[in-house]
């Protein structure tokens, strides 16, 4: 979801050999087109997709409308009431309320935009893949660790083209910040601090979701034009709330994954970029009260990450729900850090400080050394708009910068720092090569959970 409304900047058309090398230290995949593979329906780069969306009533109506220069072939929401404003916009679409009737019917769709809450999204993306599918899913890309690790091996066996919802992947300011560092700006990094004020948001327009809360007692009557067992899809029953539907269910454990899971994939995305980073070695937190049903109000999370190659280890901290790093020294006396979101890396040359969310604008501390500076050479390819580059490589083009084999990884780490926050804090030993917590057994029955029956991966 993108948090600010913002679009991403438009650039120049980018090469294959680029996107791999920028991305090869998480994992990348080819994108070839579906011809190669022997998916139906394969499409030219000349002919229009044929798209569908599930869950269109809130950021997915927004996700479809940015890919609309394509063929708009069906939509499924669980409320059609909750989507008939995207139903209006594209009135030739044909109309589902359940995602599996659609991919079964819809034999000459191409592609699938995924834009339910995060506990639905593995169960559709997975849906649409081995349906042959090229998937485009919100952030977090899953709800639980398991199912992201499985999301990233189906994606990469399938060979489709896939996306995730961080939209500042593309921003200019995400890759001026991996420039500046690879050519030594603040020297190596061994540090870095990141947070988001969500879900707090204090004095700005209602609609941020409630943490820190038991869950509701009482068990008002369910929409009419709800379908709520479709909604609760894979999670545990439990009676309708409008505390849960629609968007606050992100708060929840059973649905999603609170601040972390919401902004720290946008935040922590250009980290991972820009310092090659893949699975951590530990995580570590400590939180406000933490509840039975719901996501504590604020947490901090601290993940080791180890050596990469050459570079070495990197510790990086995690703020959300109004929690705050240290003012570094070198801001103006009179500045203080934004409180809603940013990245501040430490190497032992100097510090960057990022400001806006998804690494939007990159400068050097203190502002006299930021001004003096010599920018390098523009080496990373540039983005031809997020929603354009996945279109793109559906059609055979270069894989997106935020394909499932780098949001897969990122996923999987975000959501490990969730386990640890549910655990009271721990530190928890990563085995990644074997998806487990080599020091708690109990984290490891968090990694995933039992799906209601008729719901599977």
């Amino acid at each position: 979801m993108n948090p600010r409304t913002r679009r991403s900047e438009p650039g120049p058309a980018v090469t294959r050999r680029d996107f791999l090398r920028a991305t090869a230290a998480v994992a990348p995949f080819l994108i070839v087109p579906r011809a190669v593979v022997g998916g139906p329906g394969v499409v030219s780069p000349n002919s229009k997709l044929n798209i569908a969306g599930v869950g269109v009533g809130g950021q997915g109506g927004s996700d479809i409308q940015d890919v609309s220069s394509e063929n708009i072939a069906a939509l499924c929401d669980v409320d059609w009431n909750h989507a008939a404003g995207l139903f209006k916009k594209f009135p030739g679409a044909k109309r589902y309320h359940d995602f599996r009737e659609m991919i079964e019917k819809e034999k000459s769709l191409d592609a699938v935009v995924v834009g339910t809450p995060d506990h639905t999204h593995a169960i559709v993306s997975m849906s649409a893949l081995k349906a042959g599918k090229h998937v485009y899913c919100e952030k977090p890309l899953t709800r639980t660790v398991r199912e992201a690790r499985l999301l990233t091996l189906e994606a990469r066996e399938r060979k489709l083209a896939t996306q995730m919802g961080n939209q500042g992947m593309a921003f200019e300011g995400n890759r001026l910040m991996t420039e500046w560092v690879n050519a030594g700006a603040i020297g190596v990094v061994r540090e870095a601090h990141v947070w988001s004020d969500r879900p707090t948001r204090k004095g700005k327009a209602p609609g941020w979701w409630a943490q820190g809360i038991e869950r509701p007692k009482d068990t008002p009557p369910v929409p009419e034009s709800l379908h709520w067992d479709l909604w609760l899809g894979p999670a545990p029953y439990r009676p309708y709330h409008p505390a849960y539907a629609h968007f606050r269910w992100r708060g929840w454990w059973d649905f999603g994954s609170g601040g972390l899971g919401d902004m720290g994939i946008h935040n922590l995305a250009p980290v991972f970029s820009t310092l090659e980073l893949g699975a951590p070695s530990s995580v570590q937190a400590s939180s406000t009260p933490v509840f039975p049903d719901s996501l504590p109000a604020a947490s901090i999370v601290h993940y080791e990450f180890p050596a990469r190659g050459a570079l070495p280890p990197v510790k990086v901290h995690w703020y959300d729900g109004g929690m705050m790093p240290p003012r570094p020294e070198e801001l103006d006396v009179d500045e203080e850090l934004d409180r809603e979101d940013g990245i501040l890396l430490i190497g032992d040359k100097g510090k960057m400080l990022v400001e806006g969310w998804g690494g939007h604008r990159p400068r050097l501390l203190p502002q006299k050394r930021h001004d003096e500076f010599t920018r390098p050479p523009k080496t990373l390819p540039r983005s031809v708009g997020h929603h354009r580059e996945w279109i793109e490589a559906c059609k055979g083009g270069p894989a997106p910068r935020s394909h499932f084999g780098f949001a897969g990884p990122l996923t999987e780490a975000v959501l490990l720092g969730t386990v640890c926050v549910r655990l009271g804090g721990q530190r928890l030993l990563w085995d990644s090569a074997n998806l487990r917590v080599a020091n708690a057994p109990e984290a490891n029955n968090l990694l995933h959970y039992e799906y209601r029956k008729g719901w599977s991966l």
